[in-house]
């Protein structure tokens, strides 16, 4: 049998695929659980409201291993979808604990991508498992649909940058005062790149309108629409996508992993391209 791990950075639910890895998140000197014993409305209740930046730590690889053993000693096969190794270290992680195992029936995937976009490959890989898909073929189809998921959000504010280490205070305060809404991606590689600065909501929601009218889209994959915490701007780009011709399958939340950097009130798109 082939069956699916994922980790809690894909923001899915630990009762979704067969294996859940959750990363812990440290909120003002206690350790949680992502996805076990803290929920995305708490971790963003605790950004809004605390003064430190929380941190997450990566799975050890003896984390990982005592899945892997499980795989192993069951003779099924694991397909793991791995947070983009440019942003975290999870996916070297896990290739450590396969040495360790030394198992060749485990497939472990650098998706360059996170949070939902790492949902839709595990969906996809679960279609393939229905129709009897080896593990090795699956992994192989996974590789080839990964460079076509896409990600365009756009940000409300720019302070949870700035906290988290990515933009100086002088560069956060102006565009705070300018009213700069950027709007952002997970480029090729795997990393969070800045394509769009919109003066307002507005425009950027134009933006993330234009940018995904430039695409092909697969219709036989679904499109989300995402949000971190407070909805409206997330309203707002459904209303807009609709007028448009798009129609979304689902609204979904971004998790910890991301949303710690992009802060409430972050909205956006997942989709796929032919």
């Amino acid at each position: 049998m082939v069956r699916i791990l994922v980790d809690s950075s894909s923001d899915c639910r630990k009762d979704e695929f067969d294996y859940f890895m959750p990363i812990a998140v440290n909120l003002g000197g206690n350790e949680y659980l992502d996805g076990i014993d803290i929920t995305a409305d708490k971790f963003y209740d605790f950004l809004t409201s605390g003064e430190e930046f929380p941190k997450t730590s990566q799975p050890s690889p003896e984390a990982f291993l005592e899945i892997f053993k499980k795989v192993k000693e069951a003779g099924d096969e694991l397909i793991y979808f791995a947070l983009s190794s440019s942003l975290s270290g999870t996916y070297q992680g896990a290739n450590i604990a396969k040495e360790m195992a030394d198992y060749e029936g485990i497939y472990i995937i650098d998706t360059k991508a996170a949070t939902h976009m790492i949902r839709i490959l595990a969906e996809y890989a679960a279609s393939l498992i229905k129709k009897g898909v080896s593990g090795a073929k699956i992994a192989e189809k996974c590789e080839e649909l990964k460079g076509r998921i896409h990600v365009i959000a756009g940000l409300d504010t720019l302070e949870y940058l700035y906290r988290g280490g990515r933009l100086s205070r002088t560069s956060a305060a102006v565009g705070a005062i300018a009213g700069i809404k950027p709007v952002i991606t997970v480029s090729k590689d795997g990393t969070v790149e800045s394509i769009g600065k919109c003066i307002g909501r507005g425009k950027a929601i134009q933006f993330i309108l234009d940018r995904l009218s430039a695409f092909d889209i697969d219709e036989e994959f679904p499109l989300y629409t995402l949000y971190t915490c407070g909805e409206d701007n997330t309203n707002a780009l459904e209303l807009k996508l609709s007028e448009a011709g798009f129609a979304a399958k689902e609204r979904v939340q971004v998790g910890s992993t991301i949303g710690a950097h992009i802060g409430p009130g972050a909205y956006g798109i997942i989709f796929v391209s032919k």
